[in-house]
């Protein structure tokens, strides 16, 4: 049995922040964990009708935020109001439920005040009112990025053990194209397909001894992704193409294995991909003889009973 990777995973079963809550780390520094981006930058500003002054938008995605209104004087007869606005595409805007803060007047000026957004939104900005005279403010947002200097390092971490514990149950967690070469058509019908889950079957091509390739008709095979491992099998009334194979690999089965997203991971994998990335956060200058070789027992119990040993 030969097989290549095609396409790799898009996607891991295990992210970062949760593999970070499972080793109960987080060394970041205030300084780096935390940024500011002023949106409407401080100022005296003229007065501005129906929320006509706009603040800067601010890409959002991955933060916690919070958006920080910081008043000045303002004169005796101003008001100022200000509003968070959201958006999906940066283009188009709506206000943001709630997003109010607080009128700012000649009696409650000199203040900061604080909402934090909990949209789920790409995209905010904040606008503002200003009427009767000049008013001095400031809007920024605050990002809470959490980050440590060894997130490149966990990421790296968390594909070494994905795919290791993939090779050993051999199985896909999650979605990856391969190639299947057979030398010549099983004798077996119907044949497997290893790494299940199995997907979808994309093609059967098969090459001649004179290096050509030739597609193999949907309506020759079935394909049964219930079963694991998956299967391909003719139709009925169906045979495979007759041809003379080149000498190895003259059958192709291009397939996709894995779950099409992370949610769709048992917790089995998921919890045995956090603990293998513990074992290797912990021991990682291990020797090469025992660095992945052995799987530690504790791991293995949540990848046993759905390890795949034998395919057609």
């Amino acid at each position: 049995m030969t097989l290549d990777l095609v396409t790799a995973p898009t996607e891991e079963p295990v992210t970062l922040a949760e593999l970070k809550e499972h080793l109960r780390i987080n060394s970041a520094s205030f300084a780096s964990d935390v940024s500011e981006s002023p949106s409407i930058y401080a100022g005296s500003y003229t007065t501005a009708a129906s929320y006509s002054l706009e603040g800067t938008a601010v890409s959002i995605v991955g933060y916690s935020t919070l958006v920080v209104l910081n008043s000045g004087t303002l004169s005796t007869t101003a008001t100022l109001d200000v509003k968070i606005q959201e958006s999906d595409d940066d283009s188009t805007y709506s206000d943001w439920s709630g997003s109010a803060f607080t009128q700012v007047t000649p009696a409650n000026d000199n203040a900061i005040q604080e909402i934090e957004y909990t949209g789920n939104k790409a995209y905010i900005k904040p606008v503002a009112t200003i009427a009767g005279a000049t008013a001095s403010f400031a809007v920024t947002v605050i990002h809470d990025a959490v980050t440590t200097s060894e997130d490149d390092y966990l990421t790296n971490l968390i594909q070494v053990a994905r795919q290791h514990l993939e090779k050993w149950s051999m199985r896909a967690f999650m979605a990856q194209t391969w190639d299947y070469y057979l030398d010549d058509w099983p004798a077996d019908d119907p044949f497997e397909v290893p790494l299940p889950p199995l997907s979808t079957v994309s093609t059967i091509t098969y090459e001649n001894s004179e290096a050509t390739v030739a597609t193999v008709a949907t309506t020759v095979y079935i394909v049964d992704k219930k079963r694991k491992p998956g299967r391909i099998a003719l139709k009925h009334g169906q045979i495979w193409p007759s041809f003379t194979p080149q000498s190895v690999n003259a059958i192709k089965v291009r397939f996709i294995a894995g779950a099409a997203s992370a949610g769709d991971v048992s917790i089995d994998y998921k919890q045995a991909i956090m603990m293998l990335c513990g074992h290797l956060y912990e021991n990682r200058e291990q020797t090469v003889e025992r660095a992945l070789s052995e799987i530690p027992l504790g791991i293995k119990d949540f990848m046993e009973i759905d390890r795949m040993v034998y395919f057609a």
